[in-house]
């Protein structure tokens, strides 16, 4: 209760040693709100990234497994071209896959194409052509918006049929249903039997803006010898490490890999991409912490000044107060928070530009300004407060009450 007395009564003289200053005091704040602008949105700006980065890359699936010739990490021009060596991956080996995998739900070959898809007299430039089987609906995630997605039938062969992005969809047929009609892909007919629900983007790459074949379909009509990759999808609840061991192991022993040989495949998944984002911005986050850093000492030592001004202004007042029965603790107390209001006024200026920079740039890039991003410039500005403030305070707590009397 007494401790809350003296930090109360320090308190409202602070404040008045503020007001009385307002010119000093706001020109002392001028590096703390640089350095709460700073911090603040650098923090916006990679929470922004983190979870525009982590929307998009939740198309991927946490529990899907990609078998590629290349890996997505590590990926220099030495490791490109050596992987570029090795031995295509094939339709067979997906099958094979399926058959030997006792934690896989789903596995489905799938390769890609670009192509110009036509309807009638409208065209659709840039769409990215898949070939696939029925069990890329549930590697995929996608969901089917009208119609149906291929079935087993379809993906063994025999119908030039094909499932459409929301995209195509609104450039082919303009609002009409388009189940039922047919497109042309490369000159070849496929009738549309289902149109997928609206995906949004991945990376910048649009995820509507494609069409969906039968392998069988894509193998004759659009590309003989295309890159084949294989995507996996893990049973609910098995542990992913092990799903992706066996996928590893089954995969070796389907391509007769000796135990001496390294892999001549490479299996992806979403947490190589989420690992390597994170490293990204954790680098980013430190060259803007010391950029910060350097801030905020400047505006630290810009309160340190101002608050050894003000100890040598009121050095009788300090006198008067420990003559009449005022303890070191009490006059630490008062300068103490003093420059702490000091730099909480600063850190609520920044934080106040810090957040309408934040709403005025929102459409151009990604950034985000949560309630945690706050507390933490306020905190930083109360712990820069404090620290700049002590040894000024500390010199105040410990004058001689006479020598204090005796200063004019």
């Amino acid at each position: 209760m007494k401790f809350f007395n003296e930090f109360r009564e320090g308190l409202h003289i602070s404040w008045d040693a503020v007001r009385a200053h307002k010119l000093r005091s706001t020109l002392a704040t001028l590096g703390i709100v640089i350095g709460i602008v700073t911090v603040t949105l650098m923090a916006a700006a990679i929470e922004g990234l983190n979870n525009a980065f982590m929307q998009n890359i939740s198309a991927l699936g946490a529990d899907v497994f990609y078998v590629q010739r290349n890996s997505w990490v590590n990926s220099s021009e030495n490791n490109w071209l050596r992987s570029q060596r090795r031995r295509p991956i094939q339709r067979a080996e997906a099958e094979a896959l399926a058959d030997q995998l006792t934690l896989a739900q789903a596995v489905a070959p799938v390769a890609y194409d670009g192509e110009p898809v036509r309807y009638g007299l409208r065209k659709a430039d840039n769409v990215e052509i898949i070939g696939t089987s029925d069990e890329y609906l549930q590697t995929s995630g996608i969901v089917v918006a009208g119609g149906r997605f291929l079935t087993r039938a379809d993906a063994e062969g025999g119908r030039p049929i094909c499932v459409i992005g929301s995209q195509v969809s609104s450039n082919l047929f303009h609002g009409d249903l388009p189940v039922g009609n047919r497109i042309k892909i490369a000159n070849q007919s496929f009738e549309v039997v289902g149109v997928l629900e609206q995906q949004g983007t991945m990376m910048g790459w649009s995820l509507d803006n494609r069409v969906i074949v039968p392998l069988p379909e894509f193998l004759k009509d659009l590309w003989s010898r295309p890159s084949i990759e294989i995507h996996v999808k893990a049973r609910p609840g098995v542990d992913l490490t092990e799903a992706r061991e066996e996928l590893r192991q089954t995969m070796r022993h389907i391509r007769h890999l000796p135990p001496d040989q390294p892999d001549d495949f490479a299996i992806n998944q979403q947490e190589q991409l989420v690992e390597m984002f994170h490293r990204m911005t954790a680098g980013i986050a430190l060259v803007g912490v010391f950029i910060t850093s350097l801030s905020l000492f400047v505006g630290g030592i810009g309160i340190m000044n101002i608050m050894f001004v003000s100890v040598a202004e009121r050095t009788r007042e300090i006198g008067v107060r420990k003559a009449i029965g005022a303890k070191r603790r009490s006059i630490l107390l008062q300068f103490l928070v003093e420059a702490a209001c000091i730099c909480l006024m600063g850190g609520a200026i920044g934080l106040s530009i810090a957040w309408s920079l934040t709403f005025a740039v929102r459409h151009v890039m990604p950034v985000s300004m949560s309630w945690g991003i706050a507390i933490i410039a306020i905190l930083v500005s109360l712990f820069t407060g404090l620290v700049s403030g002590f040894l000024p305070a500390w010199r105040a707590a410990r004058m001689n009450p006479v020598d204090a009397l005796r200063n004019e």
